[in-house]
């Protein structure tokens, strides 16, 4: 089964740069490419009825309109790129979810319309990332590209949420053709003595190295073409040290929830700081569902 890769398209900065990065993605799987724009009912929600009991609104043609225009762009600079173009009753964000569950790659812009001015990551692309049933790449509009030429990166701590990230960010590497770099951010050292301060570096060298070997075996296993690096680093958090280490890459792969994540809480502190800060398009890992 060709799986598409499906953006959501709404006209805005943000969803425009996704779609660049969304017909990239599709011409390296060789995967058609699919444009959807979520449009909801006139009356919208609030009112004291619901608005779909009179019927599904029709689609807007100033966004077919906008749609079409986008995908003939597309064509004409990617070529051997097939794409489809349509537009869906409901919300944008539920849209893509549901879409997702078809898709091989979902690629969502950071704010779309209407998203309040200095929020990083919109409500869609935060619900998107959250529940989508295959990876989904965030796309900010000033780091639409990230450095192509980058290494893809993945955050590691040993959970089974960084695994899925890593084995997903190593396909990406190879569909690229760029090294696999494994992070692991391990904390800044506190003030100690120096004997104290000797033996505490020792033992956290000792544990990166095990994770990293450990996280390197798994990823060498299933892709045994990839280029792979490890690299661990030392930042007040785990979040900064990724955020820090994205200026280098083309894109940063995380896991939904990684090691002390809240039970249930789908998308985690540090995968939400880095879509809001990273330097570059940020996959968020999800096994196909």
């Amino acid at each position: 089964m060709n799986r598409p890769v499906v953006v959501g398209v709404d006209g805005s900065p943000a969803s425009l740069a996704a779609t660049e990065q969304a017909a990239h993605a599709a011409v390296l799987r060789g995967a058609p490419l699919h444009l959807v724009h979520g449009y909801l009912h006139p009356l919208g929600y609030g009112v004291p009825l619901n608005p779909y009991d009179l019927g599904v609104p029709a689609p807007s043609e100033e966004a077919q309109r906008m749609l079409e225009r986008t995908a003939a762009e597309l064509t004409e600079r990617w070529s051997g790129l097939t794409v489809q173009a349509r537009q869906v009753a409901g919300g944008a964000g539920a849209t893509l979810v549901e879409e997702s569950r078809r898709a091989d790659l979902v690629v969502v812009g950071s704010r779309g319309l209407g998203g309040f001015a200095g929020l990083l990551l919109g409500s869609v692309g935060a619900q998107v990332a959250a529940h989508a049933h295959c990876p989904v790449l965030v796309v900010r509009p000033d780091t639409p590209a990230g450095r192509p030429d980058g290494p893809v990166l993945v955050g590691v701590d040993g959970s089974p949420a960084a695994g899925v990230a890593a084995d997903q960010a190593a396909a990406e590497a190879v569909r690229r053709g760029v090294p696999l770099v494994l992070v692991h951010v391990g904390p800044t050292p506190p003030e100690r003595d120096e004997t104290e301060a000797e033996q505490a570096e020792a033992a956290y060298r000792a544990h990166a190295v095990r994770l990293l070997a450990e996280a390197s075996a798994a990823v060498r296993a299933d892709h045994p073409d990839v280029v792979l690096r490890e690299h661990p680093v030392r930042a007040v958090g785990v979040a900064q040290g990724l955020v820090e280490v994205s200026a280098t890459a083309s894109v940063l792969a995380v896991g939904t929830r990684g090691r002390g994540g809240f039970t249930g809480l789908l998308l985690g502190s540090v995968s939400q700081a880095v879509l809001q800060h990273a330097h570059c398009p940020v996959l968020v890992a999800h096994p196909y569902r």
